[in-house]
């Protein structure tokens, strides 16, 4: 099939000059204004627009400005073709937008090698073009597959995880269903301490879901703490407190071994720490490395808060389950003693947050 040319030129018989020119080889429009140009092009799309300049009413540079500041036919290349030869008329063309500049009278031989040009020109940007979207496509449809991928390892890691984190829960007959609810009580905590801007850049909106993940490994090393401490009835003896605050480090260890064997993740940096740092006090007074204040990594001092809310809360061997209004005095109690100041005023915003949660979750 011809390549279609559009020919625009006020005079009739250059008109009929570069039609009988240009007919044997391309599919020639030949039209007589630029207004009337402008109209066809609403219409119909050639490959190549051949302009003179000099044209009553709208003259050739008008007419170009006008192709050019229209995306549906901007693309088009336009070739002045004119008696003007001077250099100042045909830099003024091409800063306009036009590919070529050829003066009157002119060789055929010469204007059709050069239509020929700048047509393969313009077939190799479509091409690319092409190749580029096709390319794009791709890349779109393997990042799709990556996140697709991604997103089936981390449901495979968070089943495996919760699986291992509930035998854990399951060795200590008291604390069914704290997982799940330390989890929903930490993410709300640390959504506020983002919203508020209370410790601008200690996490992330983005690092969330790992935090929230992570936090299942918070009591991992009483893995490694005998039945008989675990879920003795009563207050345990200072020795077997001693064994029992060993759970902190006995988890911190049982993660750098994982880390030991596969690439660090951030899930793992936050469940190492929160698995270390949960049971550090802000008056220094907790362990296992009687952290205070701001010393104590943040996940520690968000899941203080979380873990001790929910222990409250529920039943023990060596307690009664307190009511929800109990615990937020005993945790408001512990404002800048036990708990970060700052973190236990939103938890009093969002108390009731957590109490709902509690109801829910199982």
């Amino acid at each position: 099939m011809k390549k279609k040319l559009m020919l625009i030129d006020d005079n009739t018989t250059n008109l009929s000059v570069g039609k009988s020119a240009l007919q044997d080889t391309y599919d020639v429009l030949t039209v007589n204004s630029g207004e009337r140009a402008l109209q066809l092009l609403e219409k119909i799309t050639p490959d190549l627009i051949l302009l003179d300049v000099d044209m009553p009413g709208m003259d050739g540079y008008e007419t170009i400005r006008r192709i050019k500041a229209n995306e549906a036919m901007s693309h088009i290349p336009v070739i002045f073709l004119t008696a003007k030869d001077d250099v100042n008329s045909e830099l003024d063309g091409l800063s306009l937008g036009a590919v070529d500049y050829i003066a009157k009278p002119f060789s055929v031989p010469l204007l059709l090698k050069r239509i020929e040009l700048h047509l393969l020109v313009e077939e190799q940007k479509n091409r690319l073009e092409e190749q580029k979207d096709r390319l794009q496509d791709f890349n779109d449809n393997l990042q799709k597959m990556v996140e697709q991928k991604t997103e089936k390892i981390m449901q495979l890691q968070d089943i495996f995880i919760t699986t291992f984190s509930e035998l854990v829960e399951f060795r200590d007959e008291d604390t069914g269903g704290h997982i799940a609810r330390t989890q929903l009580y930490l993410k709300a905590l640390a959504e506020k301490m983002i919203e508020k801007n209370i410790y601008p850049g200690a996490i992330e909106a983005k690092d969330i879901k790992w935090l929230v993940q992570s936090s299942q490994l918070h009591d991992v090393g009483k893995i490694n703490i005998s039945d008989h401490i675990l879920n003795k009835p009563g207050k345990l003896s200072p020795e077997e407190f001693e064994i029992m605050k060993r759970h902190t480090t006995i988890g911190k260890e049982a993660i750098a071994k994982i880390v030991d064997k596969v690439e660090e993740s951030e899930f793992l940096k936050h469940a190492s720490i929160m698995a270390f740092s949960h049971h550090e006090r802000w008056d220094g007074k907790g362990y296992p490395l009687g952290l205070a204040g701001e010393e104590i990594p943040i996940q520690g001092r968000l899941m203080a808060i979380a873990d001790v809310y929910d222990a409250l809360i529920s039943e023990r061997s060596y307690k009664p389950s307190f009511t929800h209004e109990t615990a937020v005095e005993i945790i408001v109690a512990g404002r800048g003693t036990q708990f970060d100041p700052f973190l236990v005023d939103l938890f009093q915003e969002i108390s009731t947050d957590f109490y709902e949660i509690s109801k829910k979750a199982v």
